[in-house]
């Protein structure tokens, strides 16, 4: 039953292996169920052990001479097909990033710069303390040219009143 469980679960992407792993956690390891998970695990390691050195090995005789092999044909097929959906992939990306940088944009033109409220589509005033929406975010002196934060009402290096 054990053997149906966890071996019929080990080619699913490591789920007999997670499963058993668990299990062995639980389950006495001097008990014969736990001797029959622990050398059940063992198994599927070496198995998963030998599979990845025969894609090695099978790995390193293609690439000595790639037209030998009948399957060459259809790799080939499958690797442009891969650049195909990776250039798919990759454009998808870069629609999604420009998306998220208009939709980050537009939400700070509705952030306030002075109290961070964010404010509802066509408000040209922050709902919250009433700062112009969409302001430069850098505002000079009237009179001196001073450099001033946004919001700013009299200037600190002349004194001057700033108006809207």
């Amino acid at each position: 039953m054990a053997s149906d469980l966890f071996g019929g679960l080990g080619g699913l992407g490591g789920l007999g292996g997670l499963l058993g792993g668990i299990a062995k956690s639980v389950v006495p390891k001097d008990t014969p169920e736990g001797k029959l998970l622990s050398a059940e695990s063992e198994l599927t390691d070496l198995k998963s052990q030998e599979t990845e050195i025969l894609l090695e090995i099978g790995k390193q005789a293609y690439e000595k001479n790639p037209t030998e092999w009948a399957q060459h044909s259809r790799l080939t097929l499958i690797r442009e097909n891969m650049a195909q959906a990776q250039a798919i992939l990759d454009k998808a990306k870069s629609e999604k990033e420009s998306l998220d940088a208009e939709k980050r944009a537009h939400e700070a033109a509705l952030t306030c710069p002075d109290c961070g409220h964010m404010n509802p589509e066509g408000t040209k005033f922050c709902q919250e303390c009433g700062s112009k929406l969409g302001a430069p975010t850098k505002l000079f002196c009237t009179s001196c040219g001073a450099e001033l934060p946004a919001g700013t009402r009299f200037c600190g290096s002349c004194g001057a009143k700033q108006g809207e």
